[in-house]
């Protein structure tokens, strides 16, 4: 298959062992990105891709966000799917004794309700400060801009994060989805939304590219279905069990530059 277009996740398989942009891997990505787009496809904010995008100088690339809830061209959204406030209100309801940390989403905004252990390990992983506020101050002014979350973040010990998505599953589960990157975290997001969605939304509308001549690199559950659908998915070595299963291709580790390796042997300019 061609490779015309590249689309890739983030966490676990574009960055090395402390969290960052390998020499390899942007000494690649800069290679070919003139020839072939590069485009971050990840469950994180927009600012905590754009300064991956500007060290990869692909800047003019668009960015999806939030596992699909969120695509930006040109910096702009020209999607967007959000959970309505209601629900969020009864996510926090069923924590009123703060057992979990919620953080909310909104676009490029991030709230927390404290500067907690979870907050402050999650700021320093993205290299993103949020901004602590209330739930209830932000589900007031989300209703009066007709706004919501991009996505929701439960971070907590164990236990309690095995009743909250008990919780979830059991009253939202026909319109969220719910995604177990640890045992202590659940990432939640609209239902209608994944990162193939987002893909076939760019091809169709900015790129005129058929999926089966897109290269994507991945690693977790929420790559599976992306993996599957385009014309050659790449897994690194260190990826989920099922997700190496049904990877076309299956490359060295994130941390062992598997992405760059990959490009570097198979984009050829």
């Amino acid at each position: 298959m061609p490779h015309r277009i590249v689309f890739s996740d983030i966490d676990g398989t574009l960055l090395n062992a402390e969290r960052e942009l390998s020499e390899l891997t942007i000494s690649e990505i800069k290679r070919i990105k003139n020839f072939v787009p590069v485009i971050l496809i990840s469950s994180r904010m927009p600012s905590a891709m754009i300064h991956l995008q500007k060290e990869l100088t692909i800047e003019n690339q668009p960015i999806i966000c939030y596992n699909g809830g969120l695509i930006l061209v040109d910096q702009k959204p020209v999607h967007s799917t959000f959970i309505a406030p209601d629900v969020i209100e009864q996510l926090v309801d069923f924590n009123k004794n703060q057992q979990i940390h919620i953080s909310l989403y909104h676009n490029d905004d991030w709230f927390v309700p404290e500067m907690d252990f979870w907050a402050n390990r999650e700021a320093n992983n993205t290299k993103v400060t949020p901004v602590v506020k209330s739930a209830k101050h932000i589900l007031q002014e989300w209703r009066a801009d007709d706004k919501g979350a991009h996505k929701i973040m439960c971070m907590g010990e164990e236990t309690y994060i095995d009743n909250a998505y008990a919780f979830l599953k059991n009253n939202f589960g026909d319109i969220l989805h719910l995604y177990r990157s640890k045992p202590t975290y659940i990432e939640v997001a609209h239902k209608s939304i994944s990162k193939l969605t987002a893909i076939e939304t760019l091809l169709n509308t900015y790129y005129n590219i058929p999926i089966t001549d897109v290269v994507a690199f991945g690693d977790n559950y929420n790559d599976i279905d992306m993996l599957q659908a385009v014309g050659t998915g790449v897994a690194v070595a260190n990826a989920k069990p099922e997700t190496l299963e049904i990877a076309d291709v299956i490359t060295l580790s994130g941390k062992e530059d598997g992405v760059a390796t990959y490009i570097q042997k198979n984009i050829i300019y």
